[in-house]
């Protein structure tokens, strides 16, 4: 496989799913491959506006080529009603191109989310981004309960993937174990992708 490094794609409103990314960034290059972090732009409610090629701050857009050369795909959304945020989900609705080369089939991916109370659709939004990536033909990454954080967590943390209780300001800083599973979400994700891609070229 050409591709070397893992893409991190995430939307974030309030900077917790940046934050997120970016701990599951230093798991992957904690595993030795480069981590290319991405965003999206926001959706307007006006039709005629237009987001700037560069954001102002932060991640770079991600592009098609990001994503169809990617080793594997973490994707990262703040929970909406259940579900992905709407932004990160009218970028995912516009990748049937890829879909159609097969670029991501055999590609490991995992998901991650926040939400501002603790039982506010974490699992249902990381199983709802789940299923654009398995249309995708893309292999499931979660987090193994070898991650002892997993049984001692009082905040986010669940083997579908990390999650983080931001509280109702959405101003909770991401506790020890929150944290740790995001780090070791990327590094896993990270050398499962080395894996397939040896198991690939051979």
């Amino acid at each position: 496989m050409a591709s070397s490094y893992i893409l991190v794609l995430y939307y974030s409103t309030h900077g917790a799913t940046r934050q997120m990314a970016q701990h599951i960034a230093r798991g992957v290059e904690r595993a030795g491959m480069e981590a290319r972090l991405r965003t999206v732009p926001g959706i307007s409610a006006v039709s005629e506006a237009t987001a700037p090629a560069i954001p102002e701050e932060g991640a770079l857009y991600c592009t098609e080529e990001d994503l169809s050369q990617c080793a594997g795909l973490a994707l990262g959304s703040p929970t909406r009603f259940g579900n992905m945020a709407s932004a990160l989900k009218y970028f995912v609705d516009s990748t049937s191109g890829i879909w159609m080369s097969g670029a991501l089939i055999g590609k490991p991916a995992s998901v991650f989310s926040s939400t501002s109370s603790l039982h506010g659709g974490q699992e249902t939004t990381l199983v709802s981004m789940m299923f654009p990536l398995l249309h995708h033909g893309m292999v499931i990454s979660g987090i193994p309960y070898s991650q002892t954080e997993l049984l001692t967590t009082q905040s986010g943390g669940t083997p579908y993937g990390a999650t983080h209780l931001a509280g109702r300001d959405n101003k909770r800083a991401l506790d020890q174990d929150e944290t740790s599973l995001c780090q070791a979400q990327g590094k896993h994700l990270a050398t499962l992708a080395k894996k397939l891609s040896v198991n690939t070229d051979s």
